[in-house]
């Protein structure tokens, strides 16, 4: 049977994107469908102006460090439209490199919203096309809770088109997002509070970050306020919101931001109807190889709520790419993915909790080191960064290496590749620091802190 297209790809965001230019250099013939920019959650609303707004946020801190080092300027003043202007530019650009690089790679873009008409079916304004595989990429979308007054709220999709920035603002929740956006206003000079319905930040890292974290944030200004999340938000006269917490407290603030979770972006896309089995959530439940239930239909991304970061995105469409069009079965590797927290302070991670590694092998040692980086002992500024390895007793093998503090991500980038190939503490010890930074702190754990 002959088909219309190889693959056709429905979404456009990163792993989309790498998933239908790399079938294409295998000689696949290859549709993308795409109804908004090109560059889904992660270039246009997540981790690249995020990632912006995080530095913006981060040099109202660095003028005050500058001022211990010798330098004396004026006072700092902060242009809300400036960077909104300036991000906007970056992302088109990028938007327009996305767009390039199907091009270049002969993939054929279509602008719509695609559905599932079948098995082999995709159909987009009006017309129905035949594909041997169809992939989809759809993503995720932010939630807010069912509460009273949730029309006030905003998510991360809204925040980074604000007209201004508020003066006052609640950010609802306890996950990455949450308090990165606290992070940001907060450095931003927006008098910030966190509320989160728990009792601990981060729920699925190490427990000793989320305490940590919540400290740090603490000292840098954010409020925090545990088991209060919002329960109804109303509309003054003045125009401002009246937020009643689940502690029985209210605030009067000029925004809430929900950082609450997000629910994998299938509704009305066809796929129940062409026998795609879904999970409650509605992710596409996918094997090892991103396959759905229907042979011919597969699944990355954030849309199958696996691991949600774009890196494991695009490397699932590599896999994928690889599996249908190279001959190349390649399941799904899943284990010891690095993250970072773009946080202020930054947090990273890489393999196992304390907690799963004592459920995975019993006998653990453990090491842990706090300290007061050297670019602060010329200044009042009081933050710890934090370093912790996780390792298993009977291998020795480092199997966890978690971070608080500057350049986290940077750091744990590379113990990734020592945990991901499996590197013992002996091999950590005996590896030379680079003298002097953080980042030799790592090499240098002797003291066993826990057993």
């Amino acid at each position: 049977m002959s088909f219309d297209f190889d693959l056709f790809t429905i979404g456009g965001g990163s792993g989309g994107v790498r998933a239908s230019r790399v079938s294409a250099t295998y000689g696949a013939k290859v549709a993308i469908a795409e109804s908004n920019r090109f560059g889904g959650t992660c270039v246009n609303v997540g981790c690249i102006p995020k990632k912006l707004f995080s530095y913006a946020a981060h040099f109202r801190e660095e003028f005050e460090i500058a001022a211990g080092f010798g330098w004396a300027v004026g006072e700092p003043r902060f242009d809300w439209p400036t960077l909104l202007a300036n991000k906007d530019r970056e992302i088109a650009r990028l938007n327009a490199v996305y767009e390039r690089v199907l091009s270049l790679a002969g993939v054929e873009i279509l602008r719509g919203r695609a559905t599932v008409a079948g098995p082999h079916a995709v159909t987009i304004g009006g017309k129905t096309y035949s594909a041997k595989h169809i992939l989809i990429a759809t993503g995720s979308w932010p939630q807010v809770p069912q509460i009273p007054g949730r029309e006030h709220a905003i998510t991360s999709n809204e925040v980074f088109s604000l007209e201004r920035l508020p003066a006052r603002a609640i950010v609802v929740g306890g996950g990455y997002i949450a308090v990165e956006f606290a992070s940001i206003f907060n450095g931003l000079g927006v008098d910030t509070t966190l509320a989160y319905r728990r009792k601990r930040l981060l729920r699925g890292f190490d427990a000793e970050l989320g305490e940590r974290l919540g400290e740090e944030m603490t000292g840098k200004g954010v409020k925090i306020r545990y088991a209060a999340e919002p329960t109804a938000i109303a509309r003054q006269a003045s125009g401002a919101l009246e937020v009643t917490c689940g502690d029985g407290s209210r605030r009067e603030v000029d925004r809430v931001l929900f950082a609450t979770g997000r629910r994998p972006n299938t509704a009305n896309l066809g796929l129940e109807a062409a026998g795609v089995k879904l999970a409650e959530d509605g992710a596409v439940l996918v094997d090892k190889y991103s396959n759905s239930s229907v042979d011919s239909i597969h699944a990355i991304g954030d849309v199958t709520n696996r691991i949600n970061l774009t890196p494991v995105a695009t490397a699932e469409a590599m896999w994928l790419a690889r599996t249908l069009f190279r001959n190349e079965p390649t399941p799904v590797d899943h284990e010891n993915v690095p993250t970072a927290v773009f946080s202020d302070p930054n947090l990273a991670t890489v393999g196992l909790a304390e907690d799963q590694a004592r459920e995975r092998f019993g006998a653990i040692d453990v090491y842990k080191t706090t300290f007061r980086a050297l670019k602060l002992t010329l200044t009042p500024k009081t933050e710890r960064t934090f370093m912790k390895l996780v390792v298993e007793r009977a291998s020795q093998k480092v199997v966890g290496a978690h971070m608080i503090g500057p350049d986290a991500g940077e750091i744990i980038q590379g113990m990734a590749i020592a945990v991901k190939l499996g590197a013992t503490k002996a091999q950590f010890d005996a590896t030379i620091g680079i003298h002097p930074t953080a980042a030799e702190e790592f090499v240098t754990l002797r003291e066993k802190i826990s057993v």
